[in-house]
């Protein structure tokens, strides 16, 4: 396309009418920041002197001398919240939801921060009751996300469920949990004087039959999995049934062979039962070879120290600790020999009396931080294994080996 020379007089005519609107948009916000109460700009030195508390008494001054400020007041409410100061969050987010012309679009979002201020505030019913509220408006989805957490923490496991599943039906998305809530539902069963068979089988089956629609992958969602067939094995120990209790329990050492540890103990206890100590151990001992853990060890070497003596077992735990070396484990087995001693078996091992005390005590004071299962989410540690993380609530975050073992 050719150039004309006559569209250059375009050239100052754009350069004056872009020079016009700088000036006007410039007088504009000259004018609005003459608008502005003094307190505004103490508010904001005061943050740039890091000086957060003047910052804040400062804008609340602005806050009341322009209560139409509703930006500023839910800025307020954020922050009074993320310090905790519950009851001025609370006060800040009623205030706006008392004025008439508020906007909807702004109410509603007043309703969803009280809700959280009620939330974290601990008054469960009233945040309850203002998350219900919001279902039909455009914080549909956080809210019934609240509701889930609000009836986690107070064990309402049928409300949880049918909050999941309205949630499935909102979100193309798994929502694992939900068979962990039926298994709290079986193990309030299994807890009952009497327990409740019918009830804990009706759980469990709906526990599986959740899990097969989450789709769980291989690794994801083992943990829940695990968790229904140890409740399995328990309703049956209940019903007097050990061929059905060994074979859950036997279907997690090879399903999940890093959960044994977990179910050592009981099943060791059903072959016991059947007089078939000898069997049990055997199986443990394979299963340690395969898949060592801290905790399966523990179980092998308490019972070799009882079916064999001192001698057996420690040359189990020589070999063990030589190929997965453990402070934890060597105080372990030295808490084990000690409680053999003390129990009056005259068989002793190679270390004796006041030597064998003073080792443990040594190695105790540097295991005790070590014997503890860790929340990969959040840090949090325990000395029980958690389903549910209670530190933050998440579900299947804890491994079932110990520090020491992932360090």
């Amino acid at each position: 396309m050719d150039f004309e020379p006559w569209w250059l007089i375009f050239v100052p005519v754009l350069f004056a009418l872009g020079w016009l609107a700088a000036r006007f948009d410039f007088r504009q916000m000259l004018r609005e920041t003459r608008t502005l109460p003094d307190s505004y700009f103490r508010g904001l030195n005061f943050l740039l002197n890091e000086q957060p508390d003047r910052a804040i008494d400062a804008f609340v001054e602005v806050a009341k001398l322009d209560p139409e400020t509703t930006e500023l007041h839910f800025a307020l409410g954020s922050l009074f919240r993320r310090r905790g100061e519950m009851e001025r969050a609370i006060r800040v987010h009623q205030s706006l939801l008392n004025r008439s012309d508020l906007p909807e679009a702004e109410r509603q979002h007043a309703q969803h921060e009280l809700a959280h201020d009620f939330l974290k505030a601990g008054m469960l019913d009233r945040a309850e009751s203002a998350f219900e509220q919001m279902k039909d408006t455009r914080y549909a989805l956080p809210a019934l996300r609240s509701l889930i957490r609000i009836y986690e923490s107070e064990h309402d496991w049928p409300r949880a469920i049918e909050a999941v599943k309205t949630l499935h039906g909102l979100v193309e998305e798994p929502v694992p949990q939900i068979v962990h809530y039926y298994c709290e539902q079986a193990q309030s069963a299994l807890a009952a004087k009497p327990f409740n068979a019918d009830a804990a089988h009706a759980a469990l089956d709906a526990a599986d039959h959740a899990a097969k629609q989450a789709g769980h992958g291989e690794s994801a969602g083992k943990a829940a999995k695990v968790r229904t067939a140890m409740l399995r094995a328990r309703l049956a120990l209940l019903e007097q049934d050990p061929k059905r209790e060994r074979m859950y329990l036997e279907s997690i050492l090879s399903d999940a062979p890093e959960f044994a540890g977990l179910i050592a103990e009981q099943l060791l206890a059903n072959y016991r039962t059947a007089d078939q100590a000898v069997d049990g151990l055997e199986v443990l001992q394979k299963q340690y070879a395969h898949h060592p853990s801290l905790d399966l060890f523990n179980v092998v070497f308490r019972e070799l120290r009882v079916q064999q003596g001192a001698a057996p077992a420690w040359a189990f735990a020589r070999g063990a600790l030589r190929h997965h070396p453990s402070l934890l484990g060597l105080d372990r087995l030295l808490e084990a020999e000690l409680g053999s001693a003390n129990g009056g078996q005259q068989e002793q091992g190679p270390v004796r009396g006041a030597d064998l005390s003073l080792l443990r005590s040594l190695i105790h004071k540097h295991t005790q931080r070590l014997d503890r299962y860790t929340c990969r989410n959040c840090g949090f540690q325990a000395r029980r294994y958690y389903w549910q993380c209670p530190g933050c609530n998440a579900w299947e975050t804890y491994s079932p080996r110990r520090l020491e073992e992932l360090e």
